[in-house]
């Protein structure tokens, strides 16, 4: 009896062993709970120096690294989403906030927007011109208001209200977006009514995170098409398009030309590919760039569920991105190359 006994617990012991085993071996993959995008195009290497590509490098590893922080603090997903975009929209060398291209009339017009997986809130803003951080203005509407999406004039208002740091739009004036405004109009004026260089079209940047409750959340911040005239809205700021965050699904950010971004309704539709068609994460996303491709449309987004899984599929040259893992190994590329 006792040896008997003896034995059912050696038996016990080592199947729990090996169970343990097996669980490790199964999250050999690494768990991811950060991701960024900064836009994506014609990004060749040819055309960059050492000098510009460290300097992107830099402020996407900065991102990651401040995102990963506020994680490490036990804040919620869509605190380091917030956190990890203000720091891109601070930087001159990505196109949302501080880096925005300039419209037709030579003005910056900022679009923005926030979304919560766990109990899909979302906020959006578009069209603002004094608010420094777009994306702050997304999560205000979103927590400060019983709106989704504020524009224009109203938007900033709204946010001067609530008491976000405003800007005179001069903040947002670069030379180098200036310069590239007078090259897209001389190339406008000498091109068809129709033909508008796809790099033109892009140019957003953006964040998906998991957080330790298990919620994910997405965010996501443009200054819209270069030379862009009649107030143009892209995916950005439009909840579903550009942006979308559901724990039952994933959280994902794009970038890329928005009109098809918005006709394939693609944020959401990564989501209900995961829910209803039964695909994984990477082969819903990779999906929905293959389809807006097939439309004649192109770009790429970034997305992550509460497995920690991170899916990063473009259909252009480049796309600048980074991850973070739960370790806080962090790694960035920026060439289609790259792994």
């Amino acid at each position: 009896m006792k040896t008997s006994f003896f034995n059912l617990l050696l038996l016990a012991t080592s199947l729990f062993f090996s169970l343990s085993s097996l669980a490790q071996s199964s999250d050999a993959a690494p768990r991811f709970v950060l991701a960024i995008h900064g836009g994506a195009g014609t990004i060749l290497k040819a055309n960059m120096s050492d000098s510009l590509e460290r300097a992107y490098r830099e402020v996407l590893e900065n991102a990651l690294r401040c995102g990963y922080q506020v994680l490490e603090e036990g804040k919620e997903a869509i605190d380091a989403v917030e956190a990890t975009i203000r720091v891109l929209e601070d930087s001159p060398l990505f196109n949302a906030a501080r880096g925005a291209v300039f419209s037709h009339e030579g003005k910056n017009e900022l679009d923005a927007s926030i979304m919560r997986g766990r109990d899909r809130n979302a906020g959006a803003v578009a069209g603002v011109s004094t608010l420094k951080n777009p994306i702050s203005g997304a999560r205000a509407v979103m927590e400060q208001s019983e709106h989704v999406f504020l524009v224009g004039e109203g938007a900033d208002a709204f946010a001067a209200q609530k008491g976000l740091e405003l800007v005179d739009p001069s903040y947002f004036h670069t030379e180098t977006r200036w310069q590239d405004l007078q090259k897209a109009q001389k190339r406008s004026a000498q091109a068809k009514h129709a033909e508008i260089p796809l790099d033109e079209k892009f140019g957003t940047v953006g964040c998906v995170a998991l957080d330790d409750q298990g919620n994910v959340a997405a965010g996501t911040s443009t200054g819209g098409m270069i030379n862009k005239r009649f107030d143009r809205v892209g995916d950005s700021p439009v909840i579903g398009a550009g942006t979308y965050a559901d724990n039952y699904a994933a959280a994902i950010s794009c970038t890329g030309w928005g009109e098809y971004f918005i006709r394939h309704a693609a944020a959401i539709r990564v989501c209900a590919k995961i829910q209803y068609g039964g695909m994984s994460l990477t082969q819903a996303a990779q999906q929905v760039i293959d389809e807006i491709g097939e439309m004649g449309g192109t770009g790429g987004l970034i997305a992550i569920n509460t497995k920690g899984e991170v899916a990063m599929p473009f259909n252009t040259s480049g796309m600048y991105r980074g991850t973070v893992t739960r370790e806080g190994t962090i790694a960035v590329a920026i060439y289609g190359e790259e792994d």
